[in-house]
């Protein structure tokens, strides 16, 4: 199983080809992107602006399945966006988890009391169509795998 580091630096690795996929507004903020709550330091895993939305849209990385506390770290790290990074002139921060699975009920249950429907529905038109975003991150995913099984056998026949 790959860890979260993994799965973010294979992204990073292959981000020109990401950004293609997000869409051509989408660019590149930062990675581990620094937030600072109180005394406290937190890293957001990828930062990107969309120009069309004219907003900050922050994608957190998870390689198991989705759990709903996943959604309150998302929450903590868009309100601190919105407050300590968003431009006056700007709309509010979203979010996007990517995760290597789920449950649609529990996905279901956990968004039932927390996103506002006129918010997705305000934003479901000008991001990637959702099937398209899972496939890509599948296939980023699986070429990483097969790269790192390659290194391994080419450090394995050095030996």
């Amino acid at each position: 199983m790959h860890s979260e580091a993994d799965l973010h630096q294979g992204l990073l690795g292959r981000l020109k080809s990401f950004l293609i996929e997000l869409g051509r507004d989408f660019c590149f903020v930062g990675s581990e992107f620094p937030v600072q709550v109180g005394k406290q330091d937190f890293a957001l895993d990828l930062l990107f602006f969309h120009r069309g939305l004219n907003c900050l849209v922050a994608i957190e990385l998870k390689v198991g399945r989705f759990e709903p506390e996943y959604l309150g770290k998302l929450g903590f790290y868009l309100e601190a966006l919105d407050r300590n990074v968003r431009k006056p002139h700007e709309n509010p921060a979203l979010g996007v988890l990517l995760c290597a699975s789920k449950d649609d009920e529990v996905v279901e249950y956990a968004l039932s009391r927390t996103a506002s429907p006129a918010l997705i529905a305000q934003y479901h038109t000008q991001l990637p169509d959702k099937a398209l975003l899972q496939a890509k991150l599948h296939e980023f995913y699986l070429q990483d795998l097969a790269a790192r099984n390659d290194d391994r056998e080419s450090d394995a026949a050095a030996s």
